[in-house]
């Protein structure tokens, strides 16, 4: 006598069982590879609007020096760090003369303003160098220093050596010149 089979034997159930489960393992670990590389994105983009954000803050602080007049201090400008006088903008929307120091901190680029915080512009850094350009022109020079309570240089070069040995250069230039 024949019986009418209905349903699966273990080895069926077996086998479907564990299709599904590689087709689950292999779904997971597609998934996990975005999640990942999207974080990976995101931190890329972060770290660029930082560099960015860093780059026209500079340039909106040096177009807003303010040397020598009577009560601004003056310029001082070193091969690693560079110290001045700007209008900033404060959190009741006035301007406001602060006192700016720029330069590397704990391999960070710094910024810090007296009054207020500091603010690191830039990550990962391992040297910074600023010079200092004296005169427009084809024969233009630049030092690597400018001390004065009276002028501000034309402009300011500032090379940023990262952690990975990259160096970017910024072209900063200044607006007042005393």
């Amino acid at each position: 006598m024949r019986r009418d089979r209905r349903g699966f034997t273990l080895i069926e159930v077996t086998v479907a069982l564990l299709v599904a489960a590689l087709v689950v393992t292999i779904a997971h670990a597609l998934v996990a590879g975005v999640a990942d590389r999207g974080r990976v994105l995101a931190a890329a983009r972060e770290a660029l609007d930082r560099q960015m954000n860093a780059r026209r803050w500079l340039q909106a602080t040096l177009l807003s020096l303010d040397v020598g007049t009577d009560s601004a201090a003056g310029f001082a400008g070193q091969g690693n760090r560079v110290e001045f006088a700007a209008w900033e903008r404060s959190p009741d929307d006035w301007f406001e003369r602060r006192r700016i120091t720029l330069g590397r901190q704990d391999g960070q680029l710094v910024v810090t303003m007296i009054p207020g915080e500091s603010i690191a512009l830039w990550d990962s850094v391992r040297d910074v160098a600023f010079d200092y350009l004296l005169e427009p022109g084809a024969d233009a020079r630049w030092v690597r220093e400018w001390e004065s309570s009276a002028s501000a240089p034309l402009a300011l070069r500032l090379r940023v050596t990262t952690a990975a040995g990259r160096v970017d250069s910024l072209l900063l230039l200044i607006k007042a010149r005393g």
